[in-house]
């Protein structure tokens, strides 16, 4: 059976370890620090690789960022790494094949094959940080686009009237109303106007102090200005996900990312049920976490 050498490059941490075509964690996953240069990057993945060399058949990336169709290079910008960083060639690391890919696209192939959506013909994967990634698996292969840039699901407009401005500098990307961000953006505009917030444990703070993990917190704790705070963001990342359904057809919806214990996705997958116009869809939470990318990046250089 061939192995693959798995590697995740975040903005903060790089994680690799050895995968099989099953999925299976052949090593342990270690984790180095990202440098802080291009070059620096090079040589520590070339590092990697070199000390993996004897054990892998091929080697697979996962990075933010969009890439090219020949799965090469980074395309996109990439905020979080070092300026430059789209002018690596992954393909030059080794003489062994180099195969890179987006991250989001990564964790929906991981979890599309040993994950929450193992057994299901359509998988849509949405990962919740502090922005919203999208991927979707279909019949054993991941949907890509004409150029590779496919289910930049974040930048997906909800509103046509320039509500609120995006992070990326455009107004009403679903991410700035439903993802990490997105719920400070709900807990600001909360403060402001809603009654509730007079009586809330977080009265004392001003609008912009307000954290995720206040809102959450104030959850647990009952709080009535945070949970309804919270259920307008739940409200958000439902109207998201209604519209890709009606538009991808998943019989599978898995959500991954920092926020997702916190959503009742039994409530959330009813609500999209009696919503959507297609057939109905089971949404459940990532199995696979912090290693879909490093895994899922494994997988397609298998395959």
């Amino acid at each position: 059976m061939k192995k693959a050498l798995g590697i995740d490059i975040g903005g903060t941490k790089i994680c690799y370890g050895i995968v099989n075509e099953e999925g299976k964690k052949l090593s342990e996953i270690k984790k180095t620090s990202t440098p802080k240069t291009i070059q620096e990057i090079i040589n520590t993945l070339k590092t990697i690789i070199l000390d993996n060399y004897d054990n892998i058949d091929v080697i697979g990336v996962s990075s933010a960022g969009a890439v090219n169709i020949e799965n090469t290079k980074v395309v996109s910008s990439t905020p979080n790494l070092p300026l430059g960083y789209n002018s690596i060639d992954f393909s030059t690391l080794s003489n062994k094949k180099v195969f890179v890919e987006n991250d989001a696209n990564c964790a929906v192939v991981a979890e599309a094959i040993i994950g929450a959506g193992k057994g299901y013909d359509t998988v849509l994967m949405v990962t919740i940080g502090t922005g919203i990634g999208g991927g979707v698996y279909s019949k054993g292969q991941l949907f890509r686009g004409s150029t590779g840039n496919a289910l930049e699901v974040g930048s997906m407009k909800i509103f046509a009237d320039k509500r609120q401005k995006c992070t990326c500098g455009r107004y009403d990307c679903w991410e700035s109303y439903a993802s990490g961000t997105g719920l400070k953006n709900c807990a600001i505009n909360g403060a402001l106007n809603y009654s509730e917030f007079k009586t809330s444990i977080l009265k004392n703070k001003k609008p912009n102090e307000i954290t995720t993990y206040d809102i959450t917190d104030g959850v647990e704790k009952k709080d009535a200005f945070s949970m309804k705070v919270f259920d307008q963001w739940i409200e958000y990342m439902f109207v998201g996900l209604v519209n890709l359904t009606d538009i991808f057809n998943p019989d599978c919806i898995v959500i991954s990312g920092g926020m997702c214990n916190f959503i009742d996705v039994k409530q959330l997958e009813e609500k999209i049920n009696n919503e959507s116009v297609v057939s109905n869809v089971s949404v459940k939470i990532a199995e696979t976490q912090n290693e879909a990318g490093m895994i899922g990046a494994a997988l397609m250089a298998l395959k």
